[in-house]
């Protein structure tokens, strides 16, 4: 059995936190940081992604059993769990599926419905490597720009792109299996299934992964939640206004 990588830092509570998709642990290195000064805080990779285990089966019910089997490795009780996007989806089935582990629970901009595939373009540019032929980061930099002209999207994702040898770069996530498997990442969380802890939803003001419209549903999967919208952001909340992110974070678990 394979265990996620992570790191950890600080001391007290378990705090853990999981990335979207293709991102990393280290997106959230910055927060992580803070949150270590009251908490014992666990940055994973989720499989396929970072520098935690590649696999070709990917799908949400395999992501909460690998939590689960993190959780179980190094001891953990009572848990913080806190989710952004795909990792949102993947912290809410662990809590309706492990709610005894759970203390409190953290979702970031995104609701429990199901999400039409819409990475297709962003994963169209990532095939488009050929690192044969795209052999700096710059190289691969004008490549991504090709299918992707926003700056923040093509700087998050050279950010999973490293040597993998001398002169050979890579991708850390296993894009065959995050191509194979797209449609998995927009599945509703199953119906009929219930967490009763305390939940704090964040979603992004100029965001429309968390509408009104999606409010009941919130609540009967989540009845003791509550919605926080964090102004002056789109999705990545915790990137785009870290200050904000942070404190409603704070006010929730205190």
């Amino acid at each position: 059995m394979e265990i996620l990588h992570s790191k950890i830092i600080g001391q007290g509570q378990p705090f853990l936190i999981l990335h979207g998709y293709f991102g990393m642990g280290d997106n959230w290195k910055t927060l992580a940081k803070q949150f270590a000064e009251n908490f014992e805080v666990h940055i994973i990779d989720q499989r396929n992604h970072g520098r935690s285990f590649h696999a070709d089966e990917f799908n949400y019910k395999c992501l909460s059993e690998d939590l689960y089997n993190y959780i179980a490795y190094h001891h953990l009780d009572k848990i913080i769990l806190l989710g952004h996007s795909m990792g949102g989806k993947t912290a809410m089935l662990f809590a309706v599926e492990h709610a005894e582990l759970v203390d409190k629970l953290i979702v970031v901009d995104i609701s429990p419905r199901v999400y039409q595939p819409h990475h297709n373009e962003i994963l169209k540019a990532l095939n488009s490597i050929d690192f044969s032929i795209h052999t700096s980061r710059k190289l691969v930099e004008q490549q991504l720009a090709l299918y992707i002209p926003e700056k923040g999207t093509q700087q998050f994702l050279l950010k999973s792109v490293y040597w993998k040898d001398k002169g050979v770069l890579d991708f850390r996530f296993n894009l065959l299996a995050l191509t194979e498997n797209n449609s998995e990442v927009g599945r509703a969380l199953p119906s009929f299934t219930n967490f009763e802890g305390d939940t704090l939803f964040l979603a992004g003001a100029k965001s429309d992964y968390i509408s009104s419209d999606d409010e009941p549903l919130i609540k009967a999967h989540f009845p003791n939640s509550q919605i926080v919208i964090v102004p002056n952001t789109g999705h990545w909340l915790h990137a785009e206004n870290p200050k904000d992110f942070y404190k409603e974070v704070i006010l929730f678990l205190h």
